[in-house]
């Protein structure tokens, strides 16, 4: 707050005070060399919560008039528990500073939960204190950001010179000295502390800090054990000079779960080795520093408290420095500013939209049919952009793009709905790729957002990671199996043998049993594809992986990101050259009877472009339902399965997980599977390829044609897949003379150009 203080006015409203007075007032402490006012409210004790409440927010709105006028604050909020009287309050900005889990405290507030619940919902930025707390919240909130322990490194290192004086009420304490500082509250490990003091009486326990929420029988005392009381900020350096080791004896209890001390780097910064039970921020940020030793039992602790005493500063301080070397509060105050002002800027009224959603693309520009093309292409998918744009600037030719449908981009069409959400259409569509070649490729048309996608699934009533992992099996079974080698033995010990794997059931239950096959698989593919998946080809489930590990990715493929402003916007771009013309909202029999064209390449299904000769491929279909809620998140994760056959939908999809997008709104949709509508999955079973090796048979009798894409051929692709076929199709071309490549090069040059 202080360096916030350097730029605007800051007001640190503190819990209030029982008073004997019968009004209340509010108590002005000004720091004026910080610029900060420290504000103490007085209320008459007897007074109940109601009127408590009630006076509290009449104090607010009282000073917000006299020190800001009509311009809005920013509220910045350390605690929900002062979210009651002042969620009435206009803000420019509510920040949520979450630094520990307050509900889970002795004698916390029984309302904290639901305080805080809609303090998230209000919230327009949240930070915590650490990653484990992060990890905790990240699902309940869509712009929540970790902000773990700084430390003001100069201020500690004085305690490293020698030059400190001895504070007086601990000069006389002799040495060793192992000392702690921070609230002694039921935080503590007592127990431990008294099992060190009792293991060593040559050793020297310093406790600074006030006894808080403890009686003090409860305290462990002994001869060597020293409580010293609270002390200043500034005094801290002169009590770390005079320790040998520096203590961290948290309890590993509810209310320690997702502490991040911010007393550790404070200490390596005096140049104090430390010794910790195993906090889990401490142990994953600091664990593996020679300096720090972590400890989980009283034994352990002792050992570890005699090896530290035995360290030289040469053996660890310069691997602690170098950690530290990052973590100035210079550099969290400037993330958290830039986080703060975006808020401000976000709530502040947005310009008129440049387009509706229902608004088709300037990009898109009429066909002007008197003039000749060399190639048609039918579909402004991935297939046929690709391969339009390929064309266009490798080869030079005159291209013209038609697509049935109102809008480019095929299923991939995103556009921002009514909340401002930016949706996919057709379903979400998650870009992953192992191919360098893909990835570069799509690069020339877009900047891109890092996505990891994540997926649950609903079971029993739980929400467990899909792919199943250890995660799953530990969650769904009351397990605690430990490493890789316990859960592949659990899954071995349910596996079931099949003789030969044929059908999508074969290779799940093979792998890992008829249960976990009927909770995850049957009733999810049975919706999905309409079929058993003891009728359907085994490649459905073999997408599908089994993990022993906690990785809850659902892809592992190297590169994974979401288009930077999404995919309707990377498609403009790529079909967006003088050769292209594009017509929306086109029948390709329509366009292919008006224009003569040397090529053709056809993305749609395979059947249709030869008027079903020898009758329907089968494909399946789906249905979209969308839907906007006034909240911030509807689910932990960018998608949740629903396997059971009693829910009708197979999933539903939250975008901002996918985008990244900050509103306190959200948009969701649900999918349904049906046999009737566009055709989107070739459904995989024996009697479809034999039919569809028919119609393969004249398509590849067609040297005029190209047939690319899902559709046209009758496979199962992801989109890097398309991408890839695409490009591939393109090197034939022009390998077998259909189309000139002497563009191609320079092509590459300027279309990567383009996009920087």
């Amino acid at each position: 707050m202080s360096r916030f203080a350097r730029e605007q006015s800051v007001f640190v409203w503190e819990e209030a005070i029982a008073c004997d007075h019968h009004r209340p007032f509010l108590e002005h402490h000004p720091f004026p060399e910080q610029n900060v006012v420290a504000l103490r409210p007085r209320l008459p004790h007897w007074w109940d919560e109601a009127a408590k409440q009630k006076a509290l927010a009449a104090l607010l709105d009282g000073l917000i008039a006299s020190v800001a006028g009509s311009i809005s604050p920013v509220l910045w909020f350390y605690t929900p528990a002062m979210f009651g009287f002042a969620r009435h309050v206009e803000a420019a900005a509510v920040i949520y500073d979450c630094m520990d889990e307050l509900s889970a405290f002795r004698f916390a507030p029984p309302e904290l939960k639901a305080l805080e619940a809609e303090l998230m919902d209000r919230a327009d930025a949240v930070f915590t204190g650490g990653w484990s707390l992060y990890e905790a919240k990240r699902d309940r909130h869509d712009n929540i950001h970790p902000f773990p322990s700084s430390v003001d490194g100069a201020h500690f290192a004085q305690a490293r010179g020698g030059a400190l004086p001895e504070p007086d009420d601990q000069a006389a304490i002799p040495h060793p000295r192992l000392g702690f500082y921070g609230v002694i509250d039921e935080r503590m490990d007592l127990g431990l502390l008294a099992a060190v003091a009792a293991a060593r009486p040559d050793w020297h326990i310093v406790m600074v800090g006030p006894v808080v929420k403890l009686n003090p029988a409860e305290l462990p005392h002994a001869s060597n054990i020293h409580y010293l009381g609270g002390k200043t900020y500034e005094a801290l350096p002169g009590y770390l000079a005079g320790w040998d080791v520096a203590l961290l004896p948290f309890a590993i209890n509810a209310a320690t779960r997702f502490i991040s001390p911010t007393k550790t780097p404070e200490y390596l910064a005096a140049g104090r080795p430390v010794v910790s039970t195993p906090v889990t921020d401490v142990v994953r940020h600091y664990g593996t520093l020679p300096g720090v030793s972590i400890a989980d039992t009283a034994e352990r602790f002792v050992a570890a408290c005699a090896a530290a005493l035995a360290l030289k500063p040469d053996d660890w301080r310069p691997q602690a420095d170098a950690a530290l070397a990052t973590q100035s509060w210079d550099d969290t105050f400037g993330r958290m500013r830039a986080l703060v002002d975006a808020a401000v800027e976000r709530g502040r009224p947005a310009p008129e939209p440049r387009r509706s959603a229902e608004v088709m693309h300037p990009a898109i520009r009429p066909a002007g049919r008197r003039k000749p093309f060399d190639v048609l292409v039918a579909g402004a998918g991935f297939a046929g952009a690709v391969l339009a744009e390929r064309l266009a600037v490798g080869s030079n030719a005159r291209v013209l793009v038609v697509d049935r449908r109102p809008h480019i981009a095929g299923n991939a069409f995103d556009h921002h709905d009514k909340a401002g959400i930016l949706v996919h259409r057709y379903g979400p569509h998650i870009f992953h790729t192992n191919s360098r070649e893909v990835f570069d490729h799509l690069s020339n048309f877009t900047a891109w957002r890092p996505y990891e996608h994540r997926v649950l699934a609903a079971v029993r009533g739980l929400q467990v990671p899909m792919p199943i992992n250890r995660t799953t099996l530990n969650q769904l079974f009351g397990l605690d199996l430990a490493d890789d080698a316990a859960a592949a033995a659990f899954l071995a010990g349910r596996a079931e043998p099949v003789a030969e794997v044929r059908t999508a059931a074969d290779v799940v239950i093979s792998a890992v049993g008829r249960e976990l096959y009927e909770l995850f698989f049957r009733g999810y593919t049975r919706k999905q594809w309409g079929l058993d998946p003891s009728e359907l080809d085994r490649s459905v489930t073999q997408r599908v992986p089994t993990r022993t590990t906690t990785d809850d990715r659902y892809f592992t493929d190297t590169y994974q990101a979401m288009p930077a402003n999404g995919y309707t916007a990377m498609f403009e771009r790529m079909l967006d050259h003088p050769n292209i013309v594009v017509e929306t909202g086109t029948e390709f029999d329509d366009a292919a009877r008006d224009v003569v064209v040397d090529h053709t390449v056809f993305t749609g299904p395979v059947d249709a472009f030869f008027d079903h000769r020898f009758g329907p491929l089968p494909y399946r279909s789906l249905e979209f339902r969308h839907e906007s809620h006034a909240r911030r998140r509807f689910q932990p994760v960018g998608v949740v399965n629903y396997p059971s056959e009693d829910v009708p939908y197979t999933r539903i999809t939250e975008y901002k997980h996918l985008t990244g997008q900050v509103s306190p709104s959200t948009s969701i949709t649900y999918e349904v599977p049906s046999a009737t509508g566009d055709p989107y999955y070739p459904i995989p079973r024996p009697e479809n390829q034999a039919l569809y090796k028919r119609y393969e048979a004249l398509a590849l009798a067609r040297r005029d044609v190209s047939f690319v894409g899902r559709l046209a051929t009758y496979r199962y692709y992801n989109m890097d897949q398309v991408v890839g076929q695409a490009l591939a199709t393109y090197r034939r071309l022009v390998e077998r003379g259909i189309v000139s490549g002497a563009a191609a090069t320079a092509a590459d040059s300027s279309s990567a150009a383009a996009l920087a």
